[in-house]
């Protein structure tokens, strides 16, 4: 795969990494939506490298 392709995944992950944590309810500690947040990104990266097979 291209460099291009790997740098819009990391792009996207991150942006969408801080859209969740910006639509966080205020009432939740930022420890745990930032727990949350890695857990499914980390989850999310896990599926598309066995998708592409690396």
């Amino acid at each position: 795969m291209s460099r291009n392709f790997y740098m819009g995944i990391g792009m996207g992950l991150m942006v969408g990494g801080l859209a969740a944590m910006a639509m966080r309810p205020k009432k939740k500690s930022v420890k745990t939506v930032a727990g949350r947040t890695l857990k499914t990104m980390g989850e999310a990266v896990d599926a598309v490298t066995e998708l592409l097979g690396l």
